[in-house]
Parts: C-alpha cells; sequence; structure tokens
C-alpha cells in the first residue's frame, strides 16, 4: 500500500476540512484556525497540521489531577490508527516536565520546529490544572 505525501494532503484539506474554524477579523481579513488534535498552535497551517504531517506532537491535560500527557505519532504505523500515538504521562514539577518535552522534542531530532510551540502549550496546560 502506498502512503501519500503530506504536501498533497495539505493540498486537499487546507482550505476545507471538519476542523478548520473561519473567524472574520478587521476588514476583510479573516483569520483560520484548526481544532485538530496534534495541532499545537491551533493555526491553519501546513508546519503545524496533525493530518498532513506523519510527526506531530500534542500535549493535553491528563485524567488525573497535575498530570500532562505527551502524545508523539509513530511514524510507522501511520495506516493504524489505533496503534499510532505514543503516550507518556508526567507527573513531575515543571521545570522537570519541560526538560522532558524538550528532550522528546528537539534533543532526540524528532521535531526541532516545534520545540518552541510544545514548551508554550506545556506552559499554558500547568497553568490551567492549577
Amino acid at each position: 500500500m502506498a502512503t501519500v505525501p503530506g504536501q498533497l494532503i495539505w493540498e486537499i484539506v487546507k482550505k476545507n476540512n471538519s476542523f478548520l474554524v473561519k473567524q472574520f477579523g478587521r476588514g476583510t481579513a479573516s483569520l483560520q484556525f484548526s481544532k485538530e488534535n496534534n495541532n499545537l498552535y491551533n493555526l491553519n497551517s501546513y508546519k503545524h497540521s496533525g493530518l498532513a504531517n506523519k510527526k506531530t506532537v500534542t500535549i493535553q491535560p491528563a485524567d488525573k489531577d497535575q498530570a500532562v500527557v505527551l502524545a508523539t505519532t509513530k511514524t510507522k504505523k501511520q495506516n493504524k490508527p489505533a496503534a499510532l500515538l505514543h503516550k507518556s504521562v508526567m507527573k513531575k514539577e515543571f521545570s522537570r516536565m519541560a526538560k522532558a518535552v524538550e528532550n522528546q522534542v528537539a534533543d532526540n531530532n524528532y521535531r526541532p520546529d516545534l520545540k518552541k510551540a510544545a514548551l508554550a502549550r506545556l506552559s499554558v496546560v500547568h497553568r490551567s490544572l492549577k
């Protein structure tokens, strides 16, 4: 089974998908946001898209108190959605969680371009748990 390139998927879904939220700003400028699971900034762009990229990062609050879930996609399980995510629950203090996210995202060369976005999302999620 052949896989479809991410650029082609992005060209198909960038203007019309179920996760797209369009808002009108000042004048004729419109803002496009996305409600995708694997989109750290919730922006409708190829770089941050969870649909078009094989390697994605998700940071969400866990069910238990003061815990955060860091989920990354497995690149070899793209055709098996049930086994797609590798989840790890972090119950540490914030500085240790930030170091773990930094190691997982940037230092392991998983997606170094998403390091800043992942740390920003971790900060917001951790602040919401207090």
